[in-house]
């Protein structure tokens, strides 16, 4: 991550809205959130800006979610960010901005679920209405998406890291899983809309169940098994199997749905542990559904 030049601030959100969209310029305007690539501000209580702030690739992200997005979202039974406008690079801000629906929750590792079966029930309702095959030109994923064994070598490297840093007590089980994941048959059906960023920062929730999910930046075309990997990092309960029931994924998606759910959840102990220790970049919530989900992987292996 590395943090914009120009600071965002409330009045730059506001000015930024009144130059470009001025019919929606007496919307009040507060903070939301700062993720990985964007800052989020309320605009008014029905929408919300996002602007990027921290990484290179997320103007790209903007724009392809701002095109390809709206027209997924009527299929889907949960609700998620829908775009409205767009907010073109200009002297005040060099960098495009967009204007969402504004999605109420808390995303689930703040507030984990607790209704293992209402969640698992809406997580397969969503994916299955989003996995449809994707048109030509549809958006390839940042190293999601295509075969497991692509990042064998560099899930290997986080292993290791991760183990260097007394983060992982039995590294051969983590080897296990990911060998069961890569060997398992390959996705030979069409490329799917996935949503590929399906971690728990990335999903709201409310009354202990699914609400929402944000966030597709990294929308693009797969094998659905990464994203039928966020059961294991999303549900209370191991193995998910009402989940994989109800979304119908055959034993070889499941095996592979396993090694993605292993590489998110190496990924998010990593991030974790920067966030426990004020690391540029971490996030100390989500270090807890991380270790949950490695205890929970590991487990499924003889």
């Amino acid at each position: 991550m590395t943090h914009a030049e120009h600071e965002i601030t409330a009045e730059l959100v506001r000015d930024l809205v009144r130059d470009q969209h001025p019919d929606l310029a007496g919307h009040p305007v507060r903070l939301g959130a700062r993720g990985w690539d964007n800052q989020l501000w309320r605009l008014g209580e029905e929408l919300a800006v996002r602007l990027p702030w921290a990484t290179e690739s997320a103007d790209e992200l903007l724009r392809k979610e701002y095109s390809w997005l709206p027209a997924l979202t009527p299929h889907l039974p949960l609700p998620v960010p829908v775009p409205q406008r767009l907010g073109e690079p200009s002297p005040r801000f060099p960098r495009p901005w967009i204007i969402t629906t504004w999605v109420p929750g808390t995303p689930a590792d703040r507030n984990p679920v607790t209704r293992a079966a209402d969640a698992a029930e809406s997580l397969a309702r969503f994916l299955t209405a989003l996995h449809r095959p994707a048109p030509a030109g549809a958006p390839t994923g940042r190293n999601r998406g295509g075969p497991l064994s692509e990042r064998s070598e560099g899930f290997a490297r986080t292993l290791d890291f991760a183990t260097e840093q007394g983060l992982i007590k039995d590294p051969d089980a983590v080897r296990a899983v990911w060998h069961d994941a890569v060997t398992a048959p390959p996705w030979t059906g069409p490329p799917l809309w996935l949503h590929a960023d399906l971690h728990p920062a990335n999903v709201l929730t409310a009354g202990g169940t699914l609400c929402g999910v944000i966030d597709f930046g990294d929308l693009c075309a797969g094998d659905p098994a990464y994203d039928l990997a966020a059961a294991w990092l999303l549900l209370p309960s191991a193995p998910p199997d009402a989940f994989y029931a109800s979304y119908e994924a055959s034993a070889a998606t499941m095996r592979r749905a396993r090694g993605c759910a292993m590489g998110r959840a190496l990924a998010g102990i990593l991030i974790g542990d920067a966030g426990d220790h004020g690391r540029p970049g971490g996030k100390p919530t989500w270090g807890p559904p991380a270790h949950a989900a490695l205890q929970r992987l590991v487990a499924t292996i003889p």
